[in-house]
């Protein structure tokens, strides 16, 4: 996965916004399945006349039922057929995807961008309700109904031991030969005037199932059922625990994707590969 486009070639910037409900994640798979990246893929194939399937990069590939505001991708166009389609593209796009997935912006990247791997943050939102009547019918794809009443102090007293660079294998679905450490930047919550609990969750990467993991734990903090030092407790223990339970996908929405300044994209992209351990951590 380069940093530059090939020869010929032009690297396009996509910014892009999604509801995840109809769609069985952001990467494509076999046998079907409607997913983000294969809409796209199709529709630029599509409107570009193409007989070549153009290939999406995304900054944080997305499980099934999660929605998305702020996600970015890059994709390489040969030079020519940008140079011909792309004042037209963003509306031919428009005109051929679902309404459920939009690109807003499609730009030349700077020198050195890769989607994935140039970005510093990505920040998610994740929304809950305790309303003993449960979710407005408006807002049922995009927030979770607790049937507890939560204690937002409390889940912010448990947040703030999980910040700062772990291994977070405790909260992540293990993937053969991927790392499990990040550097959780920002864990809060607010209860907004209308009830609804937002979690604001920032961290240089996620792993899988990481970000709904921890919102699973924060929610027995705040139901009461385990104490505010729990979740650090079991960061700490580096294993899977099975009180800790993966929340549903609707409530979670990536909001939006940070990438340092132009200059310094490819400094970004290589330190990314990297695959990092915690110090004092031995190779064997």
């Amino acid at each position: 996965m380069s940093d530059e486009a090939a020869p010929g070639y032009v690297r396009v910037r996509l910014d892009l916004s999604y509801d995840g409900s109809g769609f069985s994640g952001w990467a494509k798979q076999a046998g079907g399945r409607r997913t983000v990246q294969g809409e796209i893929e199709d529709a630029l194939r599509t409107v570009t006349r193409s007989q070549e399937t153009y290939e999406l990069t995304v900054a944080g590939r997305t499980d099934a039922g999660v929605h998305a505001r702020g996600q970015v991708a890059h994709v390489d166009l040969p030079g020519a057929v940008w140079r011909e389609h792309h004042e037209k593209l963003l509306k031919r796009l428009a005109g051929r995807l679902d309404r459920d997935v939009r690109v807003w912006a499609l730009r030349e990247a700077p020198d050195g961008f890769n989607a994935r791997f140039s970005a510093v943050w990505r920040r998610y939102a994740y929304r809950v309700t305790d309303n003993p009547g449960g979710v407005d019918p408006l807002l049922r794809g995009h927030v979770l109904w607790h049937d507890w009443p939560l204690d937002v102090d409390a889940m912010n007293e448990a947040a703030r031991g999980l910040l700062g660079e772990h291994d977070f294998a405790a909260y992540c679905k293990k993937r053969e030969g991927a790392t499990t450490i990040r550097t959780l930047q920002e864990l809060s919550l607010v209860r907004g005037e209308d009830g609804i609990v937002t979690a604001t969750v920032r961290a240089d990467a996620f792993c899988h199932n990481m970000v709904r993991s921890l919102i699973g734990a924060l929610l027995f903090v705040g139901d009461g059922h385990r104490p505010a030092d729990w979740p650090a407790k079991v960061l700490a223990a580096g294993v899977r625990d099975s009180a800790v339970h993966v929340v549903r996908p609707h409530g979670l929405t990536l909001e939006e994707v940070g990438y340092p300044a132009d200059e310094m994209l490819a400094a970004r992209s290589r330190e990314a590969r990297n695959k990092r351990s915690l110090p004092g951590a031995g190779c064997c």
